[in-house]
């Protein structure tokens, strides 16, 4: 990633003013702490021209991503690679804030007209408060959101489309003559609330539609080893259930592991569907809804930069519509007695 007029200025131990000044009016700062400032600008592989360009039209050439979660997870590195593809190649320099609460997101927004680094942020896949939607607009910083839960507050945003995805996902199962269904989820620790949750809520209503038997939800409670955990509480039930929906790929791809290692059967015993179409999903033969966060990405960005060009967008807020990938983890009901 290339340096920016800040690090130049942290480590030179002056001001970004300061650096600016040597730039731009090299007559107002003492013939040392220009030197400083070009040797440090040169060690870093720092754009005089790109820096420029940033002092003269008041941006940092910089947009903030907003992450929940491990930047290295399937979702969260694709969407990094798809901004980057588009930002990169524009001048931007794309930096990522770890958010894990909603306090975390309160300090970010609270601080970031004090910092002034970023000239859009990006919100992926969790909620943004009202008032924090108001401060980025008083601030003329558009707000884009990638599968985020309250599209309407975003200036511009993408997202799949969780309640269809899922209402198929069941539908599939309902078709194969499954109706004793789990849906099965990980404990989130952290206070924000995600689009995946509406996964469960379609789900949830859906078995209610279609007058299927109450359906169980297992989470598991465990910091760590929560697979494991998920298959002893399966395997504790009373009555196996034929069909097992998960909330995401990383719980499903790992289940079918410890479910085979215990001895249940997939799909012979339980069928299995994910969500995500993410890596390895292929290789162990999971049925899933597919999304495409790489495409969402860079569409993200592209509507980002025309918001930043004063550009007017056709279609601010769109959705992706899911696909149903059919492979060998789901079949035929079992029959139970």
């Amino acid at each position: 990633m290339s340096a920016t007029i800040h690090d130049v200025a942290t480590k030179a131990g002056v001001s970004i003013s300061t650096v600016s000044r040597a730039f731009t009016h090299p007559e107002m700062v003492s013939a040392a702490t220009r030197k400083t400032v070009i040797r440090i600008a040169d060690e870093l592989n720092f754009s005089i021209s790109r820096s420029a360009a940033a002092l003269k039209s008041g941006m940092s050439l910089r947009i903030a991503l907003l992450l929940s979660g491990r930047s290295s997870s399937w979702f969260n590195a694709t969407v990094s690679e798809g901004l980057n593809d588009v930002f990169h190649p524009a001048g931007y320099d794309l930096s990522i804030f770890q958010i894990n609460s909603r306090q975390d997101r309160k300090v970010f927004f609270d601080t970031l007209p004090t910092r002034s680094n970023a000239d859009a942020v990006i919100v992926s896949s969790f909620d943004v408060d009202d008032n924090e939607v108001a401060r980025l607009s008083s601030l003329r910083v558009p707000l884009i959101g990638i599968n985020s839960a309250s599209t309407n507050a975003f200036s511009a945003s993408v997202s799949i489309d969780d309640s269809q995805g899922e209402a198929i996902a069941v539908k599939h199962l309902i078709s194969l003559g499954h109706r004793q269904l789990t849906y099965v989820q990980t404990q989130t620790a952290n206070s924000l609330f995600f689009s995946v949750q509406q996964r469960k809520e379609t789900f949830m209503e859906l078995c209610k539609k279609q007058s299927l038997p109450q359906p169980h939800i297992i989470m598991s409670l465990q910091p760590r080893n929560q697979i494991a955990d998920i298959v002893s509480q399966i395997i504790a039930m009373d009555s196996l259930p034929t069909a097992i929906v998960c909330q995401e790929d990383s719980i499903a791809v790992p289940l079918i592991f410890q479910l085979k290692r215990s001895g249940v059967r997939v799909p012979e015993d339980i069928s299995i569907i994910g969500f995500d179409d993410s890596t390895f999903a292929e290789d162990i033969g999971l049925t899933t809804m597919r999304q495409d966060p790489l495409s969402m990405a860079k569409l993200a960005a592209e509507m980002t930069l025309e918001l930043l060009n004063d550009e007017h967008i056709e279609s601010a807020q769109r959705i992706f519509t899911p696909q149903l990938i059919l492979r060998s983890s789901t079949g035929v009901a079992r029959q139970v007695s």
